[in-house]
């Protein structure tokens, strides 16, 4: 009875002040979903991101195993999660050390970044017989803490350590080598489809940056690639602005997709804005993304225990599961 007083309660103040119960009833630190704008060859006018799943510990880094399908990774439940036929999340690996960024490599390995300290770095989490630690250390000192993480075609990795400003490149079967430390706070990383170009976003600042990958995998000469339109609008106006770039991925034309705090902003190969797809998860900015589906047409972004799902105009790049 006192449960459907208050109902009635709210209904009227929501009435009264011009909202719907539903808004009057949404939590604090929530923000809804809205319709995507017409990007050409993208995501057409009016399309919604999906809430797949919500609630869980955390959500990171979605993207489609091959013969798996969608995975991702639940930090704080020591696990990546697989999204089974009735779109539930099971889980896929467990028993790990809070893994964030992961990538399916060319020789058929699952490599995951492990966070959780004195265990951090890269390692081969599947197939089961398989694993091992790729590094856990720099010239005898821990990381800060890996985040994202992408792999060439002959099975080389990089990764990015925002805490100690520095991205890395481990080649196949060598000693791992410090590839940068000129970015603020390296993020997201991925690679062109030709692997001659390697984009890193910066968390703490405005810009995507790209090197040149020589043949060695060593990187060079870099450059702002591209300015973001998102900003942190909780900083004071005094403060530099940032635009907490996250996870980046690319579409089977050669456009590039970063998730930013203005939600997705989608670029052209030569580093043109082409808009930006509004996205939430639910209680914070995502975090990562990756295309789906058995044509990867299906945009899939997970974070703060959330995984949207978007169907697309565009196709993920074919070359490579990530």
């Amino acid at each position: 009875m006192i449960y459907r007083a208050l109902m009635t309660l709210t209904v009227m103040v929501a009435a009264g002040l011009g909202l719907s119960p539903a808004a009057a009833q949404t939590p604090p630190n929530t923000v809804a979903l809205q319709p995507s704008p017409a990007i050409p060859g993208v995501i057409a006018a009016g399309t919604m991101p999906e809430v797949v799943i919500k609630g869980l510990t955390s959500s990171d880094d979605s993207f489609w195993l091959p013969n798996v399908g969608l995975i991702f990774s639940e930090s704080q439940a020591n696990r990546i999660v697989r999204l089974d036929e009735h779109d539930q999340p099971v889980t896929f690996i467990g028993g790990l050390l809070n893994p964030l960024g992961m990538v399916f490599t060319a020789q058929g390995e699952l490599v995951s970044i492990q966070t959780r300290p004195g265990f951090m770095g890269p390692r081969v989490v599947w197939p089961k017989g398989h694993e091992r630690i790729i590094a856990d250390n720099y010239q005898g000192k821990p990381f800060g803490r890996p985040n994202d993480i992408v792999a060439n075609s002959k099975g080389g990795l990089y990764f990015t350590d925002p805490p100690a400003h520095r991205v890395y490149y481990v080649p196949p079967g060598g000693a791992i080598m410090l590839a940068d430390e000129g970015i603020n706070a390296p993020n997201g990383l991925q690679l062109s489809h030709d692997e001659k170009t390697l984009y890193v976003n910066n968390t703490q600042g405005i810009n995507m940056y790209a090197f040149d990958v020589r043949p060695d995998g060593r990187l060079a000469n870099r450059r702002v690639f591209a300015p973001y339109v998102g900003r942190d609008v909780s900083r004071a106006p005094t403060e530099p602005p940032i635009s907490r770039a996250d996870g980046m991925v690319t579409d089977n034309d050669g456009r590039i997709y970063a998730l930013t705090d203005s939600g997705i902003e989608v670029f052209s190969p030569a580093g043109q804005h082409l808009g930006a797809i509004p996205v939430w998860c639910i209680t914070r900015r995502c975090q990562n993304l990756g295309f789906g589906g058995p044509d990867k047409r299906t945009l899939y972004v997970s974070g703060g225990g959330t995984l949207l799902r978007i169907p697309m105009l565009a196709q993920g790049f074919l070359g490579r599961a990530k």
